[in-house]
C-alpha cells in the first residue's frame, strides 16, 4: 500500500469537552462531529505538558518532555532534534507545508529563526494574530497586507485589543484557505504530502472571534465553573492567586459567562473553517488516501476550580484534549478507544502510516494500531509540568513549581512540588469526573495509588538520568511581552 497522504489539524488550548463528540451540547461542531463519526475518538489522551512549548515540542518530536528537555514556555528547542516532518520529507519523500502555529520553540526565538529540523517545504508560519507580526515567516501578515491592508494596520496598532476579528481576515480563515489552496494543488504534484493546518484559537484572550458566531452560543446553556475546593495543593492555590490572565475571584459570574461564551464562539467558527478544508478534500478526491488528525495542545481551565487558562495545576481540562482520526480502510467508523494516548504519540503514528520506524520516538505509539486493540501499551499516561508557565509578572514562577501526573483509564494521581514541599491528589475520574474529591490515603484506593506513584518515580528516575539540558531560552524583554491580563 503506498504511503497515505497526511492532514494534521491543531488547535491551541482547546479541552476534549468542547466537541459534541465528547458529548458537549452548547457548542456547535458539526464539522468536527462528523469526523469523529466517520473514524477514531479517543477518550482519554493526555498532553506530555499543559504549556504550548514543551507540549508542542513532545508532539513534533515523538518524545516525553525530559527527552527533548524543553521544560518552559521561553526554552528553545535544540537544533540536534528533528521534527516527525523533516523524517516525513527526507525518507520517504513526502511535499510538507506548515500554515499557522508551530511554537517548539520560544516565540521570541521563531519569529527570527526557523528550526533546522523543521522539514517543512512551504513554511507559512504564525504564531497569533498579533504577535511577531513583522516576522520574515508571517504568513498570515503577508496575506492581510495584501487582502486587508487597513485590518493588518489596525491589528498592528492595537494589538491583543483588537476584539472580534472579522470572518473574511480572521486567522482561523486565512489557515483553512492556504490549506485549501495547497490541497487543490496536492493531486497534480503526485508526491503523499503532509500538511499541518495549525490555528491559534481558541486560546486567550477568548474575544477575537467574529460577532456571528458568538450568536450561535445560547449564554443560558453555558456550563457554570467547577468550584474549588479548600484543600488545593500550595501549589494550585499560587496558581489562582497569580495567574497571568488575573484572578478568577476578581471576576464577575457574568464575565466568566463571557470568557467561556467567547472561548466557544472560537471553536464554533473554527469548526466551520475545519470544515471548509474537509470539504475542500473530498473535492480534490483525496479523502480516501489520506490520514486526518485533529487535535489540540493542552486545555483551558475557563474558571474552573478558580482557574485560568493552564499552569501547573494538572486537572483535566487542562491535560485533557481531543484526538479524532479518520483513515478510511485502516480505522473503523465510529470508533471509540480508551487507550491511554499522550500527544507524543502522533509523531509515531504519522512515521508508522508513511512506512517509517519510531526509532526517533521509541516511547511514542502508533496511534492507528491502538486504535485496533482498544487499549495502549502503556500502563500509564504522564504529564510532567517543570515550571513551565508564567506568573502575573510575565516571569517565570519564583520560586519554581514541578508537578507530575500518571493516570490509567480510571484513577489518576498527581505529585506537586515546590521549595521542598510536596503534596499529592488522587481522583477517581469515572465516580468523580469533576475531581473535586481527592481521596489521596484512601485505604480502599492504595493499591492503585502506589501503583500511580510507582509510575511517576520511573519518570523521576528517567528525567534524572538524562544528560543536562541541551536547550536554549529566549526570555522576551520588556517590549517583547505580551499582555496576558484579559482586563
Amino acid at each position: 500500500m503506498s504511503a497515505p497522504n497526511i492532514l494534521m489539524i491543531m488547535t491551541d488550548q482547546q479541552r476534549r469537552d468542547t466537541l459534541g463528540a465528547y458529548g458537549c451540547s452548547w457548542i456547535p461542531t458539526p464539522n468536527l462531529d462528523r469526523l469523529a463519526a466517520a473514524g477514531a475518538a479517543f477518550e482519554n489522551c493526555t498532553v506530555d505538558n499543559p504549556v504550548c512549548t514543551p507540549s508542542r515540542a513532545s508532539i513534533f518530536t515523538g518524545k516525553p518532555v525530559s527527552d527533548h528537555a524543553v521544560l518552559s514556555v521561553y526554552d528553545n528547542l535544540s537544533p540536534e532534534e528533528t521534527l516527525f516532518t523533516g523524517r516525513l520529507r527526507r525518507e520517504a519523500g513526502y511535499h510538507t507545508a506548515l500554515f499557522g502555529k508551530l511554537h517548539v520553540s520560544s516565540r521570541v526565538e521563531e519569529q527570527d529563526r526557523r528550526h533546522p529540523g523543521d522539514g517543512f517545504d512551504i513554511y507559512e508560519w504564525c504564531l497569533e494574530p498579533s504577535v511577531a507580526m513583522d516576522s520574515p515567516f508571517n504568513g498570515y501578515t503577508k496575506w492581510l497586507s495584501a487582502t486587508a491592508p487597513e485590518f493588518r494596520e489596525a491589528l498592528a496598532r492595537n494589538g491583543r485589543r483588537e476584539l472580534h476579528h472579522g470572518e473574511d481576515v480572521h486567522m482561523s480563515k486565512w489557515a483553512a484557505d492556504r490549506t485549501i489552496d495547497f490541497l487543490g494543488a496536492a493531486k497534480a504534484d503526485g508526491r503523499p504530502f503532509f500538511c499541518l493546518m495549525s490555528l491559534f484559537d481558541p486560546h486567550d484572550p477568548y474575544q477575537d472571534h467574529p460577532t456571528s458566531f458568538a450568536e450561535r452560543i445560547d449564554p443560558a446553556s453555558i456550563p457554570a465553573p467547577i468550584p474549588p475546593r479548600t484543600d488545593h495543593p500550595e501549589c494550585v492555590r499560587r496558581e489562582q492567586e497569580h495567574s497571568s490572565l488575573g484572578r478568577v475571584a476578581d471576576f464577575a459570574p457574568e464575565e466568566i459567562t463571557a470568557i467561556r461564551r467567547g472561548y466557544a464562539a472560537s471553536i464554533a467558527f473554527l469548526d466551520y473553517q475545519i470544515g471548509r478544508v474537509l470539504a475542500a478534500l473530498d473535492e480534490a478526491g483525496l479523502a480516501e488516501d489520506t490520514l486526518v488528525v485533529f487535535m489540540s495542545d493542552h486545555g483551558d481551565q475557563l474558571g474552573d476550580h478558580a482557574l485560568f487558562s493552564k499552569g501547573v495545576a494538572l486537572y483535566e481540562p487542562t491535560v485533557g484534549v481531543p484526538l479524532l482520526l479518520r483513515w478510511p480502510g485502516r480505522i473503523a467508523a465510529g470508533s471509540r478507544c480508551t487507550g491511554l494516548a499522550q500527544g507524543r504519540d502522533v509523531a509515531a503514528t504519522c512515521l508508522a502510516a508513511a512506512g517509517l520506524d519510531n526509532g526517533s520516538c521509541p516511547s511514542s505509539e502508533d496511534l492507528v494500531a491502538m486504535s485496533a486493540r482498544g487499549t495502549a501499551r502503556r500502563s500509564a499516561a504522564v504529564c510532567a509540568y517543570r515550571n513551565s508557565g508564567v506568573s502575573d509578572t510575565g516571569t517565570l514562577w519564583d520560586p519554581p513549581m514541578r508537578a507530575t501526573m500518571a493516570r490509567n483509564e480510571r484513577y489518576k494521581v498527581t505529585l506537586y512540588s515546590s521549595e521542598g514541599r510536596m503534596e499529592r491528589e488522587m481522583f477517581d475520574l469515572a465516580a468523580d469526573p469533576q475531581e473535586t474529591r481527592n481521596i489521596s490515603g484512601d485505604p480502599a484506593c492504595a493499591s492503585t495509588e502506589a501503583a500511580l506513584l510507582a509510575q511517576i518515580s520511573a519518570f523521576l528516575d528517567s528525567e534524572a538520568a538524562q544528560a543536562p539540558p541541551r536547550v536554549t531560552r529566549s526570555l522576551p524583554d520588556a517590549s517583547q511581552r505580551v499582555k496576558n491580563s484579559i482586563r
